[in-house]
């Protein structure tokens, strides 16, 4: 037996093994002889037959932790020692939620119909900061301007939604109030002109004391609302034992001093939000725009830690899923320390990593590699040769594999199963939203605060109401489609002026109908279904014979707009 040689170049008591022993070392795969028994045998000439390498404290290990001879892998920065089994790994007792999952008491107090959970988080404070600034900017730039009140805003609001639920978000507004290809519930509500009006005109602050508000925030433009809004999230709704954090990519192209540029999501420009939404609803529970970096720094340091840890604030006993920007292993330390778990892919180039892991060469496919401490867990897993995939958990405490053909680690099928939270929540975005192209970002923002409402709203419905249209696979959209009816109805009904087109007068009489008889009263003079418009013909009341279309339902006359009310001017009498 060849006997171990000290380096005449190391001072230290680090031992440097012979090219026998330094080949047997580097087989991840080899097998750990016992130790040998013979008195004679000094401790480090064992520790050196098993392939260790003993660690000097001068190298920054303590003498207390220099004890222990089994320490198998030491992390690239030098401070972080993993084992290969889970003999040190502490047993970890999910702490009781302090939230019970599901819409809370203050969102169940106040949902009685479908429209009150939209309400939940689109409040009336909200609704009186758009009136208010838009009336004030409105007054600025048209001297013929007539304020708007909040029933008009939940009209425009509910068109915008509906929108969506007709895919027709980025259809030409000409195009939706078109008498032949439009839809008739459009032209009922308000005329094409006040709805481009009201978009041109909607604001969400002052911007004479923008800059004196704002003092550096990019977000001034619309923080009320937005701070107003996003203190509703967490009211509404506790998420439930599985948490993701992740990033929303919100497209625009226009300018914005916080645009982000993402070249791997399909729109590749816009605006980053942070997001933690929950994962078996998708609901979201708080978000969290990105306008730069904190205090102006050059350089921010552990960013993903911070977002994480600023965005599951408040909860304890869950579990947070992110993806390899955020993940880290102090990142999972503090959330113990609130008494949360992490689960989430790492980077490879994380200095608390040891190489060990990232050796993937002489590795099998569908092999996996585990690395323990006390509190973390890292898993190397071979999907295919030369590939390697890392993951973190302070989760789970043990190498436990699936039987499946691929042989996953218990760890990635609990990541796979919980990162889609956020990405689910953009899916069902994506399929009915209200978004409409423009260049004024706070325009822009205040569409994705519609959309993510909708959501919600529908989470929270359906959790007070489970009953509600069960069976049917598109309770989304029927959601969306009544929840639009309701809230353009009032504006609705107050119309002074009928639309000419017949299935928009329908709308418009059925409206004023169904008030009626909401608050017990009776427009003894309308009838739920007009008659169809006649040929054009001269008005019988206007000395000047002017032409129209529009007659009375009850007579048949053809009447001008002047004499047209819901029956003509003779019959009214």
């Amino acid at each position: 037996m060849k006997r171990l040689r000290r380096s005449t170049r190391d001072k230290g008591p680090r031992m440097v093994l012979d090219s026998e022993s330094a080949s047997a070392s580097s087989d991840p795969d080899a097998q750990i002889d016992d130790m040998d028994t013979d008195p004679d045998t000094s401790e480090e000439e064992c520790m050196s037959r098993r392939g260790w390498s003993p660690i000097s404290t001068s190298e920054g290990m303590d003498s207390e932790e220099e004890k222990p001879l089994d320490l198998a892998w030491r992390s690239k920065n030098g401070k972080i020692f993993w084992q290969p089994t889970n003999s040190v790994s502490a047993n970890y007792n999910r702490p009781d939620m302090l939230l019970k999952p599901g819409p809370t008491h203050y969102a169940v107090s106040r949902v009685y119909e479908l429209s009150d959970s939209f309400d939940l988080f689109i409040t009336e404070e909200i609704f009186a900061i758009i009136t208010n600034c838009t009336n004030l900017y409105g007054r600025r730039k048209d001297p013929q301007w007539q304020d708007l009140d909040g029933t008009t805003i939940r009209a425009y609001i509910g068109l915008l939604l509906l929108a969506g639920v007709y895919r027709s978000r980025g259809e030409a507004i000409r195009s939706l109030w078109d008498a032949e290809m439009g839809r008739h519930i459009f032209r009922a509500t308000m005329p094409s002109k006040q709805f481009q009006l009201i978009s041109s005109m909607l604001r969400f602050d002052d911007p004479r004391s923008r800059s004196q508000r704002g003092d550096g925030d990019k977000l001034a433009a619309i923080r009320e609302l937005w701070d107003e809004w996003t203190e509703q999230l967490p009211r509404v709704f506790n998420p439930g034992k599985h948490v993701c954090v992740d990033e929303q990519l919100l497209a625009f192209r226009g300018r914005c001093h916080f645009r982000q540029y993402m070249p791997k999501k399909p729109s590749k420009y816009g605006m980053k939000i942070w997001a933690t939404c929950d994962v078996q609803t998708s609901y979201a529970w708080k978000l969290l725009v990105y306008t730069g970096r904190v205090a102006n720094s050059p350089v921010e340091k552990q960013q993903g830690q911070r977002v994480v840890l600023e965005m599951t604030e408040g909860l304890t006993g869950v579990t947070v899923t992110c993806d390899n920007f955020f993940t880290s292993y102090d990142l999972g330390t503090e959330l113990l320390q609130r008494q949360n778990t992490l689960v989430g892919t790492i980077r490879k180039n994380r200095a608390e990593l040891p190489p060990e892991l990232l050796k993937v060469q002489t590795r099998a496919p569908l092999s996996s590699l585990f690395a323990f401490t006390e509190n973390h867990t890292l898993v190397s897993y071979v999907p295919k040769r030369g590939k390697n995939v890392l993951l973190l958990s302070t989760k789970h405490r043990g190498p436990e594999i699936s039987n499946h053909v691929k042989k996953k680690p218990q760890i990635i099928l609990d990541y796979n199963r919980c990162k889609g939270g956020v990405d689910t929540m953009d899916a069902m975005i994506a399929t009915y939203s209200c978004r409409r192209k423009s260049k004024r970002w706070p325009l822009t923002l205040f569409f994705n605060i519609l959309d993510v409402s909708a959501v919600n709203a529908f989470i929270v419905w359906t959790a007070i109401d489970p009953t509600w249209n069960h069976g049917k696979s598109n309770k989304r959209r029927l959601f969306l489609q009544e929840l639009g009816k309701k809230l353009v109805m009032p504006h609705m009904s107050r119309r002074q002026h009928l639309p000419q087109s017949p299935g928009a007068t329908r709308l418009v009489l059925q409206a004023r109908t169904s008030l009626a008889d909401r608050d017990g009263g009776s427009f003894a003079h309308a009838t739920d279904t007009p008659a169809t418009p006649a040929s054009r013909r001269q008005c019988v009341f206007c000395s000047t014979r002017k032409v129209c279309c529009c007659t009375c339902i009850k007579c048949g006359k053809n009447v001008c707009k002047e004499h047209y009310r819901t029956i003509c001017s003779s019959c009214f009498h």
